[in-house]
């Protein structure tokens, strides 16, 4: 093992030993930690998806291992490498830093992934953290994926965890203008960042559209739409993650301009760059404001909706009550002569009124009056 992997490797293999000296489990996938294996090492080159060599703009090679493309470029004066390597294994991307002398703590977090977008210096290599986007017509969502861009005076490393950026058209793009390619590695780097922030304008365009069919979706009432305008609202979060941060990084690139000689072009290059991120940054700030608006809005009817729904329950119940008064006011009248029919209708031998002559009379006389004087009393109490 060299001495630089010795040297990246030995505070890994510090953190991994217990107090009783016995080795833990093996670590996780993403670590720099060695792990024995069965199988062989696959060779880095398997993780290659292009490698180049250029010389005044132009590809004059195309080699086959990376220690071939790093001994190309002392032999071709004013040469650059372009190296784009796809989902390296941690022993493939290993072996590619060993060859470049890349710094540790950025191999780590290349290795690692899942970072957020920023840019670091190590000596004379800058490192590079993009996070690319793209919109997913068929599922209405938005993908993201992850860039590391290793970049020295001499050579370019790309390292992709995902299908986003589409890598190989920034590469033919820049192989058919030689004049924008010659002027080196910076020029590549500015070549990615455009292709990057291009890319966010399909996810904005997506985003705007899905937000009008949610703007639709709340005025007619579908139950479903708080979800959907809460799963939206996740991927602007995320999406701001992604596209914040390029000012800052961008505005870093401006201000060594001065201090490592950037060209003029170049300068404009990157001026247009930002402009295009500082929009989209913007209209994604904007997408937020205008999904927290909705979910308010979208409230607002909800609660009216209930208010309304609990309206006509409580007109419903008091119809209902006035029903149910009535139906008792008359069930009580009808209760009354019932109940003087039913005491005369007893027929007991020892009841006097059973051989008065007035007897019957009275007994319809006191029926109508207890009657009549319920009636007047539910009346005035509006049961009737």
């Amino acid at each position: 093992m060299s001495d630089w992997r010795s040297r990246a490797l030995r505070p890994y293999k510090r953190a991994t030993q217990s107090r009783n000296g016995r080795r833990p489990e093996p670590a996780p996938e993403h670590s720099l930690e060695p792990r024995h294996r069965e199988e062989p090492v696959p060779p880095a080159e398997l993780s290659v998806v292009d490698a180049a060599v250029y010389r005044d703009g132009r590809r004059v090679s195309t080699p086959s291992t990376l220690a071939e493309a790093y001994r190309r470029l002392p032999d071709e004066p004013d040469a650059m490498a372009w190296i784009g390597m796809y989902r390296p294994a941690e022993e493939q991307l290993l072996a590619a830093a060993e060859v470049f002398g890349l710094h540790e703590l950025a191999v780590e977090d290349a290795i690692v992934a899942h970072q957020r977008p920023k840019l670091e210096r190590y000596g004379d290599t800058l490192f590079v953290v993009l996070r690319a986007a793209r919109y997913r017509d068929e599922t209405e969502d938005v993908d993201f994926g992850e860039l590391h861009v290793f970049v020295n005076p001499d050579f370019v490393l790309t390292v992709r965890h995902s299908e986003a950026p589409d890598l190989s058209a920034v590469r033919r793009r820049m192989e058919e203008d030689p004049e924008l390619l010659r002027r080196g590695t910076e020029a590549v780097l500015y070549a990615i960042l455009d292709a990057v922030v291009d890319g966010y304008a399909p996810v904005v365009a997506g985003l705007q559209n899905d937000i009008d069919e949610i703007e639709t979706e709340v005025f007619g009432g579908d139950p479903k739409v708080s979800r959907r305008i809460y799963e939206l609202s996740r991927e602007v979060v995320e999406f701001q993650r992604a596209t914040r941060p390029l000012l800052k990084m961008l505005q870093g690139l401006s201000a060594g301009f001065a201090k490592y000689g950037t060209d003029e072009e170049l300068q404009r290059y990157l001026r247009d760059v930002d402009d295009h991120a500082t929009t989209t940054v913007e209209r994604v700030d904007g997408f937020r404001q205008m999904l927290a608006d909705i979910l308010a809005v979208n409230g607002t009817l909800v609660t009216q909706q209930q208010n309304a729904e609990m309206k006509l329950l409580a007109e419903a119940g008091h119809a209902q009550n006035e029903e149910i008064k009535k139906i008792s006011a008359w069930a009580a009248i009808l209760f009354a002569p019932t109940l003087v029919g039913t005491i005369y209708g007893m027929n007991f031998v020892h009841m006097p009124e059973l051989s008065w002559v007035l007897g019957y009379p009275f007994a319809l006389l006191l029926m109508a009056a207890v009657c009549v004087s319920l009636f007047v009393v539910f009346k005035r109490r509006d049961w009737l």
